[in-house]
């Protein structure tokens, strides 16, 4: 009995064995053309990865989204020929499971790297619009200063103050973002009081003219000065004018340089800028001052 039972597992065996090698044989001219169809679509990937990478560069003027992008191009092509070789085997079951097995694959992967997909995505997406390059001077949030690098990932931008900012990319996608590179100029507005005893058109035409005499104001016909509100003390204006930036010089530095100059021009015209004075009143009503409260005492 048992002799004839493993008379029958090796005819069993002999038989598979024989089936197996006969469906080779049968395909080996179909594993020879796949053979054939992949190591194609391996050269042409190459050849239209290299091409993509200089389209890309040009389009996004930035390596790293243009490497990632060409990449993708070459994984696909790939892909693409893998698939074309199985179904020419006659495995169109196997592309089918593969194909579903890469969809909950690529699902799983996605939850698991949510925050690093993103800043991925957006990364890319930034490249492609350029809403600011590598030494733009950009503010976002809470920080404001010039873009040192921008990588797939994150974005480098270092503060006036030294201090390097390491910013997810998603962050800079989500939220407003001003680009203070992208016009190439900026206004600088400088508020300044003067006495209610003094002409606001004189002031006016004194301080407008004492800044467009300085070389960093862009578009004089531009600087302005206007009443913006009556103060305390003073009646406030706001002074207006315009600044290629980023330029030859230093925001602050000529920030300062406008400030000294609207301070000499209304002391050398007697134009007074205020300091707080404050008026005691001892009556509810008003009408006592300090000296009417002594003469009374008296």
């Amino acid at each position: 009995m048992d002799i004839l039972s493993l008379e029958k597992f090796w005819q069993l065996i002999h038989e598979k064995v024989e089936a197996w090698v006969e469906l080779s044989i049968k395909n080996v001219p179909n594993l020879i053309v796949a053979i054939i169809i992949f190591v194609l679509f391996l050269f042409l990937s190459s050849l239209i990865a290299k091409w993509s990478l200089k389209l890309l560069k040009r389009a996004s003027n930035s390596v790293q989204v243009a490497g990632l992008l060409a990449a993708i191009i070459k994984l696909i092509v790939i892909a693409i020929g893998f698939f074309f070789a199985l179904d020419i085997m006659g495995l169109s079951g196997a592309v089918a499971s593969l194909l579903a097995g890469a969809g909950i694959i690529g699902l799983a992967i996605g939850f698991a790297f949510q925050d690093m997909t993103e800043n991925l995505i957006a990364g890319v997406v930034m490249g492609i619009r350029k809403p600011f390059r590598v030494g733009d001077i950009v503010e976002t949030s809470d920080t404001f200063g010039t873009v040192k690098q921008i990588n797939l990932r994150n974005t480098l931008i270092e503060n006036f103050y030294g201090q390097l900012h390491i910013i997810p990319n998603k962050m800079l996608f989500k939220h407003d973002l001003k680009n203070y590179s992208s016009t190439g100029k900026r206004r600088i507005e400088v508020a300044v009081g003067i006495s209610y005893a003094d002409d606001i058109d004189k002031a006016r035409d004194v301080i407008e003219k004492a800044i467009n005499e300085h070389e960093f104001v862009i578009n004089k016909q531009e600087t302005a000065v206007y009443a913006s509100h009556f103060g305390d003390s003073a009646i406030n204006l706001l002074v207006w004018f315009w600044i290629a930036y980023p330029g030859n010089g230093n925001f602050m530095d000529i920030r300062h340089k406008a400030i000294v100059t609207i301070n000499k021009a209304l002391n050398e015209n007697d134009i007074l800028i205020p300091f707080p004075i404050r008026t005691l009143d001892f009556n509810a009503k008003g009408g006592k001052t300090l000296q009417d409260m002594q003469k009374h005492d008296e």
